[in-house]
């Protein structure tokens, strides 16, 4: 509720600050250079232009903040940061308003373009941070109080996890954890220090815990040279919403993994890093919208003819529907054209090969040409999936997987998608076995996610498809 609240106290400051901005320059504008031009006894005029740009012109600038992903976690912020975001934010913006709407007044010279570009910025920039700073700094208090925090689980009860808790008590300046409690590691771990009443359970309890008390943070009080132990918490943590925060060891230190975000906090690695920057982030995702609806569009006559040739080919649903496993395990229901007749998995689930007779003669054009695929569209627009991401697999199929590679839960933290890296690499996969091997190009893909790497995907899946390598 807190962080909802100082969400909308940000988009209602910034919302104001962007109007007033306007206001001033507006009144800027008019007083001084058209004073010039039609003399000091020149009366100002609010016209529908400036009525229109009160309304539309803090809409843009609450956008562009979106897309930079300064709404992403309010409570998470860096005051001298968000300086430099506002101030990143405030250049960006006022360049695209001077060129896009101011360039073609009329002005005594030149020097007046600067002039109303400066005091665009200016307005801006000072009204927006200034309200800004007031929020932050009132949230920081509310940090110091202890009112509102981030509930943190401590993986570990020895005497590591009785140190970091006396730090997170006693530093100069809070970073906000909260601790709700421990989780032991080992039957046989020491239990050093750590108040019996506070253990909360062991490493199989974590999801009942994690749900429980509503868990943001977990810190892993282990060597992170215990490769084996570490793996095996950290793949119990994957696939959740969560921060994962480790202790580092020298080679950490010296090998640059651990990040400095706080001075006065404990050196900690943070093991589940953003997988992409916040803004490249939000405009995947305005691409995943704007694709969607020209795909739908585009695709549509391709989509009657699918529609049509399911009805002849066989009885049954046009559309298949089918449950699968999305981001964070939440489960969702994916489209697609049918390519199967109608009950093809009656007796269980039962993955596609290369000569399965399930397929219906127009369905294995559907798969050849990726045609079936299309609605998948639709999941994207609700959110559940993206363009771009692993591919979405059935429950039944996660846990076969899991059984050899626990690590599958990490692809769990991103939206999946309708083609992949290792759909491009690898492609369809006939059994769990295949399933594993194209797992490598997903989990390569998890680490090296950006834009660059989208459009090369999405550049691949489209040769593949006019190359006919569906199946």
């Amino acid at each position: 509720m807190k962080r909802k609240a100082f969400l909308i106290s940000y988009l209602a400051s910034d919302y104001l600050a962007a109007m007033y901005a306007w206001i001033l320059f507006y009144l800027y504008r008019k007083h001084f250079a058209e004073a010039l031009i039609f003399g000091h006894d020149h009366t100002i005029e609010f016209t529908q232009q400036f009525y229109l740009g009160i309304v539309l012109i803090p809409l843009f600038w609450l956008s562009l903040y979106a897309i930079s992903g300064f709404y992403n976690d309010v409570l998470r912020k860096s005051r001298l940061l968000e300086l430099g975001q506002t101030i990143f934010s405030a250049v960006l913006g006022s360049l695209f308003i001077f060129f896009m709407f101011l360039l073609d007044d009329y002005i005594p010279d030149y020097t007046y373009y600067y002039k109303h570009a400066l005091a665009l910025l200016v307005f801006q920039f000072v009204l927006t941070y200034i309200l800004r700073l007031a929020i932050s700094s009132f949230m920081v208090r509310q940090f110091k109080k202890g009112r509102i925090g981030f509930p943190t689980l401590i993986i570990g009860t020895n005497e590591m996890a009785a140190h970091i808790t006396q730090q997170l008590e006693t530093q100069l300046v809070p970073t906000g954890n909260k601790l709700v409690g421990y989780v032991t590691i080992g039957e046989n771990e020491e239990e050093t220090e750590v108040p019996h009443q506070q253990v909360l359970g062991q490493l199989n309890d974590i999801p009942g815990i994690i749900n429980k008390y509503k868990v943001e943070e977990v810190i892993i009080a282990t060597e992170s040279s215990d490769h084996k132990k570490l793996n095996d918490i950290i793949n119990r943590l994957a696939g959740r919403n969560i921060i994962i925060r480790g202790i580092p060891d020298i080679y950490d230190i010296l090998s640059g993994a651990v990040k400095m975000t706080t001075v006065y906090s404990s050196p900690l690695i943070q093991i589940s890093n953003g997988i992409m920057p916040a803004w490249q982030k939000n405009v995947k995702r305005l691409l995943d919208i704007f694709i969607s609806i020209v795909g739908l569009i585009v695709l549509s006559p391709l989509s009657l003819v699918c529609i049509i040739g399911v009805r002849l080919s066989s009885p049954g649903p046009v559309l298949y529907r089918q449950v699968r496993v999305g981001r964070y395990g939440k489960p969702f229901t994916m489209y697609k054209f049918r390519s199967m007749y109608n009950d093809a998995e009656k007796n269980g689930p039962d993955l596609s090969s290369q000569n399965d007779q399930r397929i219906t003669p127009f369905g294995r054009f559907l798969r050849k040409s990726h045609s079936d695929e299309i609605p998948q569209f639709l999941n994207v627009l609700k959110g559940e999936m993206s363009v771009v991401g692993p591919r979405p697999e059935r429950a039944f199929y996660i846990e076969k997987i899991e059984e050899s590679a626990p690590h599958y839960r990490h692809l769990l933290r991103i939206r999946p998608g309708i083609t992949s890296w290792g759909q491009v690499k690898y492609g369809y996969a006939e059994n769990v076995t295949q399933m594993i091997e194209r797992l490598q190009y997903d989990l390569i893909y998890l680490r090296n996610m950006s834009l660059y790497v989208d459009f090369k995907i999405i550049i691949y899946t489209a040769i593949n498809i006019l190359q006919g390598r569906g199946k």
